[in-house]
């Protein structure tokens, strides 16, 4: 179902008007009508997106994520679709083995009869939610985007962490290894480990710092830059509220 419908269908459900929608979204009703007939020529913005998704009472994210399949080329979107629907039938069928509705003698047969792509996948886009100091701390700001949404994203085929994110390296501290613009994936799911370069997020006040971690004695942790000419930073572990562990590097060429 394509995004468009999707909306109109929602909105009648819920019996607003084109022009309530109009009112409360700020965006105009022959706008509005061009995106709920597919006659639209640039898809909508996220910013719209956010606000449909308010003013229609749906799950946070779900029409950006329509949208994103609306924007994809129609290859591409068959083999995802396909893809998701193989997902489906494959959970499916191990519900049915867990819950004994298959014999053991069946399983090999309807596993036969799952053609499985080989196609190589593309990986998981990750957000690029905000940039991080590799240098001083600065204030940090998540540009108050749910988790897994941002205006930019990157394409990583070998991440699993549902809950990655990705930031833009400013200053010269983390030097030579992370230059001023390269995109760090940092991974909230693995454990940090003394040496590990890290997303350092801290209250009182809020910053965030881009480091190599060091577990200190004294509930310490020592926040130490890779560019020589920059001095480590002791902070108290009660300052930190987040570790998280960088994976990945795109350099900025």
């Amino acid at each position: 179902m394509s995004l468009g419908t999707i909306i109109r269908n929602r909105r009648r459900e819920i019996g607003l008007t084109l022009d309530e929608v109009s009112a409360r979204t700020g965006f105009s009703k022959p706008y509005l009508s061009t995106i709920e007939t597919g006659k639209v020529k640039n898809p909508p913005s996220d910013e719209l997106l956010r606000k449909l998704e308010t003013v229609l009472q749906v799950e946070p994210g779900s029409l950006r994520h329509s949208a994103n399949l609306d924007r994809m080329p129609a290859d591409v979107r068959e083999k995802y679709e396909s893809f998701v629907s193989e997902n489906q039938r494959l959970r499916k069928l191990v519900q049915d083995v867990a819950n004994k509705k298959v014999k053991s003698n069946e399983v090999s047969e309807l596993l036969e009869n799952n053609q499985l792509s080989k196609t190589p996948q593309p990986g998981r886009l990750i957000p690029v939610i905000n940039r991080v100091a590799a240098g001083y701390p600065v204030d940090f700001d998540d540009l108050q985007y749910p988790a897994g949404f941002a205006d930019d994203y990157v394409r990583c085929p070998d991440v699993d962490d549902v809950h990655a994110f990705a930031v833009r390296v400013i200053g010269d501290s983390m030097e030579p290894k992370f230059l001023q613009g390269d995109i760090v994936i940092f991974s909230p799911g693995l454990e940090v480990r003394n040496g590990d370069d890290c997303f350092v997020r801290m209250s009182e006040p809020h910053e965030t710092t881009f480091k190599r971690i060091f577990f200190e004695g004294n509930d310490k942790i020592r926040l130490q830059p890779r560019n020589e000419k920059y001095a480590p930073m002791i902070v108290k572990g009660n300052r930190i509220n987040g570790l998280y562990r960088a994976v990945i590097k795109y350099e900025r060429l």
